[in-house]
C-alpha cells in the first residue's frame, strides 16, 4: 500500500523531483534522502500511534508550499545563487519530511490500521514508502542523466523550465488546499 501511495502521491512525487534538481552528487543525494525518510518515518510514526495529530487539510497545504518553496530554490540555483537547500540540503528535507510524515499517516489512517499490528502495518506501509521513494529516484535520476549528456537546446530548455512548471502546479495546489480551510 505505501508503494502504490508514494507512486500516486503525486505532490510527494515533485517534492522529490525537486531534491534531486537541488542536490548534486550520490552522497549528497543520499544523505538527503535519508534524512527526508527519516523525518516523514519519525511523524508518521508518531501520528498513527496518536501522539500528534493535525488536522489534514493545512497539513495538505504545507505539503505543497513546500514544493513552490522548493522550485523557487532550483530556479535561484539554476540563475548561479548559493541557496539554503543546496547548502543544507539534508536539513531542508529533515524538516519538510516532517509535515510530509503527517500526509503519509493521513493515507494510512484513510485505509485503516489493524489495531492489534499497528507496530507491523506502519512498518510495512512505510517500507512499502521507502520502496517507491527509491525508484522514483533511481528513474528519474537516470533520465535526468540522460537529458545531462544530451546538451542540446531542447534539453536545455526543459531543464530550464521545469521547476517552472513544479512550481506553477504546487502554487494551483496550495491555493486549491487553502481555498478549503
Amino acid at each position: 500500500m505505501g508503494t502504490i501511495h508514494i507512486l500516486e502521491g503525486f505532490d510527494h512525487l515533485l517534492f522529490l523531483l525537486t531534491l534531486l534538481l537541488i542536490v548534486n552528487g550520490m552522497w549528497p543525494l543520499l544523505k538527503t534522502v535519508t534524512a527526508f525518510t527519516l523525518a516523514h518515518s519519525l511523524t508518521l510514526a508518531l501520528a498513527t500511534l496518536g501522539l500528534v495529530h493535525i488536522p489534514p487539510v493545512p497539513t495538505e497545504a504545507v505539503i505543497s508550499l513546500s514544493i513552490v518553496l522548493l522550485a523557487v530554490e532550483v530556479v535561484r540555483k539554476n540563475a548561479g545563487e548559493i541557496t539554503l537547500s543546496e547548502r543544507y540540503p539534508w536539513l531542508v528535507a529533515f524538516t519538510f519530511g516532517l509535515v510530509h510524515g503527517l500526509g503519509f499517516a493521513g493515507a494510512l489512517s484513510e485505509i485503516g490500521v489493524p489495531q492489534n499490528d499497528v507496530p507491523l502495518a506502519l512498518l510495512m506501509f512505510n517500507v512499502g514508502v521507502e520502496t517507491g521513494q527509491v525508484m522514483f529516484v533511481i528513474g528519474v535520476s537516470l533520465l535526468l542523466a540522460g537529458l545531462h549528456k544530451l546538451h542540446s537546446h531542447t534539453g536545455e530548455l526543459a531543464a530550464r523550465a521545469m521547476p517552472y512548471a513544479i512550481g506553477g502546479i504546487a502554487a494551483f495546489w496550495t491555493l486549491e488546499r487553502v481555498g478549503s480551510f
